[in-house]
């Protein structure tokens, strides 16, 4: 029975047959002199195109497209804190802040990212501190509407008991 098994699996070691044409043929025909003192140095723009963090690839256009995260909460700016979610912004705090860790982690770092983030981050900090404030305001708000009305009537009393 392993006989069998062991006839149905290729070697440990066994390329294709492209592989090991391909070790074959390394460097057959490429002249003595290196190609790349010939070859016009590239400009920064080819050299965008063609890196791993390029427009090519998801890790340019992730950070593009939350950029617009990042411009939607500092046109809240202008909002009035009580209309502003906290669960939402203590959202965007935490993800800003966690994943700006992450990328400076991950390979290949990725910096637009990590920018990214930390701005999200920021703006998300920004907007949730506005909001607490505005809790604070509105409490400290209410206890002293509390205050002046104990007050009203207690010159309310006082005014009875001289009348009476």
């Amino acid at each position: 029975m392993s006989t069998i098994f062991r006839a149905s699996r290729p070697a440990f070691r066994a390329r294709t047959f492209f592989q090991q044409n391909a070790s074959k043929t390394t460097r057959r025909f490429q002249s003595t002199e290196s190609t790349t003192a010939n070859a016009a140095p590239e400009s920064w723009m080819q050299r965008f195109w063609k890196s791993e963090k390029g427009p090519k690839t998801v890790h340019f256009w992730a950070p593009m497209m939350k950029w617009g995260l990042v411009l939607v909460g500092v046109s809240d700016f202008a909002r009035p804190a009580e209309s502003l979610s906290l669960t939402q912004n203590a959202a965007l705090t935490t993800t800003g802040i966690i994943w700006t860790r992450w990328c400076l982690i991950i390979k290949p770092k990725n910096y637009l990212l990590a920018a990214v983030n930390f701005f999200l981050g920021c703006v998300g900090v920004i907007q949730c501190s506005r909001i607490f404030m505005h809790h604070q305001a509105q409490k400290k708000l209410a206890e002293e509407v509390s205050e002046a009305k104990e007050a009203v009537k207690e010159a309310k009393d006082a005014i009875k008991h001289k009348s009476s």
